[in-house]
């Protein structure tokens, strides 16, 4: 697989849950020497930029829903500078569907929605966090065939959107607070397009079928025991049934 625009593969992974919980800091990439404060801090930008951008907190704001975060969690909280930088933590969920090239192997899935916890601060963009997460993982894929989503949780469902890679994740993260129903951050592929199996050699194409052949076996003993339990269930409840006098 080479890093370029291409689709990777339309196999779809197992979707059993991971507990994998990683901290990172990626200091050299996450906090940069800037005299902008991110999002609540002055930035020239055009009508339609300022339309996007959500509404910039004061100084005075700022403190006050920092503190109010900090109240709500028990640990890792943010922290403020007194240049008016502030950094945290934000969790990422991995839903990543189609295996990646990972330095020293050709083809290999990602652990299935494993969450990974980084530390960055309110300039780090999206753009630098997918980077970050990919080198974590050393991915060699182009960062371009990722996108990092919002979830919120609404009428019971799920709901997901697509975050600008000019986008702050910090701060979206302090606006909506510490609870993972008003926000979560999901890390996916960015579809823009069909799959081009052409872009693939043979050895990739091979292991794609040789992975999708285990998961295939896989699933395959998860249906077994699950209906095998099932079917017990019913031979039981059956068998109490007709002992039942009358």
């Amino acid at each position: 697989m080479t890093s370029s625009n291409s689709m990777s593969s339309g196999y779809c992974s197992l979707d059993e849950d991971s507990e994998d919980f990683t901290f990172f800091t990626a200091k050299t990439s996450f906090f940069r020497s800037q005299g902008a404060k991110g999002p609540q801090g002055p930035k020239n930008v055009t009508n339609e930029e300022e339309e996007e951008k959500p509404k910039l907190l004061s100084d005075e704001e700022l403190k006050a829903k920092i503190e109010a975060y900090n109240s709500k969690v028990s640990e890792n909280g943010m922290n403020l500078a007194a240049d008016g930088l502030y950094t945290g933590f934000i969790k990422v969920q991995l839903r990543l569907r189609r295996p990646v090239t990972v330095s020293g192997r050709a083809s290999f899935y990602l652990p299935s929605d494993a969450v990974k916890q980084i530390h960055i601060s309110s300039i780090t963009t999206v753009s630098e966090v997918i980077q970050g997460l990919l080198k974590k993982y050393t991915v060699l894929d182009n960062p371009q065939k990722f996108a990092l989503y919002r979830r919120t949780h609404r009428d019971g469902q799920d709901l997901f959107q697509k975050l600008q890679v000019s986008e702050h994740p910090l701060y979206l993260r302090l606006v909506a607070g510490p609870e993972p129903d008003h926000l979560t951050f999901v890390l996916k592929e960015n579809e823009t397009g069909e799959v081009d199996y052409h872009a693939f050699s043979v050895p990739e194409l091979q292991n794609f079928l040789t992975i999708l052949e285990k998961e295939e076996r896989e699933r395959l003993r998860i249906v077994e025991h699950r209906y095998g339990k099932y079917r017990q269930k019913l031979l039981q409840a059956l068998e109490e049934v007709q002992n039942k006098p009358g």
